[in-house]
């Protein structure tokens, strides 16, 4: 019999009101202090300062993932960098995983899977992105992710405010919607020029797929190419509501 999983709800989200706002103070506060920075500043100071007790970055190995990865390298090449494996990814983006963190001299790539006997209670088939995206991308990816970053009290990614308009308001840092744990968002302002221009200046790989037309990468059943003129996340979920797995919505949702 196939299990289900409630996927409107993460294992953390009853965090008491107190330490909520709390939580969302200091989020203020970082924002105001360090408003003025640039990006290598901001690593720098979030990564050797004390400001966390303990940190990781979470990325995709996706379409720009190179460019932070990059900047990270140069400062900290052993800090926690979590990897999602979904069991459904593109086999490009493993090979690119694996090529990228070679290049970069990265130590400490965690890869994060969902435990086999829950995913094979829960999906069997591999079939519950049709039935139940959300609930598929909440097996796969925020469980495990929540798992993993327990004992962390921060993490970094790659959103940017020019990828949707569900993003155009990030700020260097913002708050977990399930957790008290700090998002840190160093790469807000760029643009896809700085990013092209980044990646060529310092000769750093390229994702295979970017050339194909995947200017945002995710699972291989839920990815399409996107049509010129389009919103560079148009081809995740097409043709669905859903624009983010979970990792960055408020409580976990996942639409």
């Amino acid at each position: 019999m196939m299990l289900h999983l409630n996927h409107h709800t993460r294992e953390e989200s009853q965090i008491p009101l107190d330490a909520r706002m709390a939580a969302q103070d200091r989020v203020a506060d970082l924002n105001a202090r360090y408003r003025h920075f640039g990006t290598s500043y901001l690593l720098e100071a979030v990564l050797t300062r004390g400001i966390f007790d303990r940190i990781a970055m979470v990325s995709s190995f996706g379409a720009d993932s190179a460019v932070l990865l990059h900047l990270i390298a140069q400062i900290d090449r052993a800090l926690p960098v979590l990897f999602i494996d979904t069991r459904l990814l593109f086999p490009e983006t493993l090979s690119y995983q694996q090529q990228l963190a070679d290049h970069l001299g990265l130590t400490n790539v965690q890869v994060i899977r969902a435990a086999d006997r829950t995913v094979d209670a829960v999906d069997p088939y591999g079939a519950l992105r049709l039935s139940d995206p959300d609930a598929c991308c909440n097996l796969r990816k925020t469980r495990p992710l929540d798992t993993a970053l327990k004992g962390y009290d921060a993490w970094i990614t790659g959103r940017k405010r020019h990828q949707a308009q569900t993003r155009a308001g990030l700020g260097y840092f913002d708050l977990d919607g399930a957790t008290t744990r700090i998002k840190i968002n160093p790469l807000i302002d760029w643009k896809p020029a700085r990013i092209a221009a980044h990646l060529d200046t310092h000769k750093l790989p390229r994702h295979p797929l970017v050339a194909r037309g995947y200017p945002s990468i995710g699972c291989a059943p839920c990815t399409t190419r996107v049509n010129q003129g389009e919103d560079n996340r148009a081809g995740r979920w097409r043709g669905l509501e859903k624009t983010e797995c979970g990792l960055h919505r408020p409580n976990g949702a996942t639409t």
